[in-house]
């Protein structure tokens, strides 16, 4: 699943074949929704959700009951070191330069 304010992710990882996407959305609500009834192996969250805070979302299936939530992988096209702090206390289990995403 792609949590991401635009379907370019989607189109790259799908490209590539490793992966199969099961869902993109564009905002919180439907990324919460999605992985609670798509139950996705692994979520892709693109840092900027626009007003929306990509750190809160990452935290919020944590907080909800079993079954565990998905690994999060945020994807950005600024620099890691840019949001370092933010990503080591997050959940996320790492982030992605959106570059890497491209075939």
């Amino acid at each position: 699943m792609t949590a991401a304010a635009s379907a370019k992710p989607r189109s790259a990882c799908s490209k590539k074949g490793a992966i199969t996407v099961v869902g993109c959305v564009s905002n919180s609500a439907e990324a919460l929704h999605s992985c609670a009834s798509l139950r996705p192996d692994v979520v892709l969250v693109d840092i900027d959700l626009g007003g929306e805070s990509v750190f809160e979302l990452t935290e919020q299936p944590h907080r909800m009951s079993p079954p565990e939530p998905p690994p999060v992988i945020l994807i950005s096209s600024y620099a890691e070191q840019d949001y370092a702090e933010e990503i080591a206390t997050s959940p996320a289990i790492g982030c992605l330069r959106k570059s890497a995403l491209r075939p």
